[in-house]
């Protein structure tokens, strides 16, 4: 064999060696991963607050659904009702001793005609009023918290009384608040328990 052709084994067989990875690329992985959660939270509509977060309740859901007609006009009503009347009256319907006869049940709400519970938030109440076989009185009249509404408002919060808390009663419409409010005139005054019964339902 001639000297070209032999192999050359002062150098040995190829060995391997150990070789550390830099830390700085465990830092940017681990950087590139945090960062890429932080945008797939952000814009993935599987964890976005905006679709989970903001609702507490079912009633809270149901304020947000579009509605119209009947159903959009007891929801205003109830809006308006909770900012105006709620008060004394309570959320709930039940009155409050010493401030507000209960709407929840009572004969003057689920009337076959509406032109009384019309007039009582136009011109207010003041005296004893019996409601569900019990009389009550107040130490100071009902004002006439539905004078300063529209038509359209106070026959929102009418129909929403004659149709919440167990009432079973038909709705009342802006006409009938219209005519109503045009026969009291600009004065109106606070009517009791009594006139009130001499005035068709």
């Amino acid at each position: 064999m001639s000297e070209e052709m032999k192999p050359d084994l002062t150098h040995g067989e190829p060995a391997a060696t150990r070789a550390t990875t830099p830390m700085w690329l465990f830092v940017l992985l681990l950087a590139l991963l945090f960062l890429g959660g932080v945008y797939f939270d952000h814009h993935s509509g599987w964890f976005s607050a905006k679709v989970y977060a903001p609702y507490t309740s079912a009633e809270e859901v149901e304020q947000y659904q579009p509605r119209s007609g009947a159903a959009a006009m007891r929801a205003h009503g109830k809006q308006v009702y909770e900012m105006v009347c709620g008060v004394c009256h309570g959320n709930d319907g039940l009155g409050k001793p010493g401030q507000a006869p209960p709407l929840a049940g009572s004969e003057w709400v689920n009337t076959k005609g509406d032109n009384r519970l019309i007039h009582i938030p136009l011109e207010g109440l003041s005296g004893p009023i019996t409601v569900k076989g019990q009389e009550m009185s107040f130490p100071s009249p009902m004002a006439a918290m539905g004078a300063a509404l529209s038509d359209a408002d106070l026959a929102a919060v009418l129909s929403y009384i004659r149709s919440a808390w167990g009432n079973q009663a038909g709705a009342v419409t802006p006409e009938e608040v219209k005519a109503v409010r045009a026969a009291i005139g600009a004065h109106p005054q606070p009517l009791t328990a009594e006139q009130l019964q001499t005035m068709p339902e």
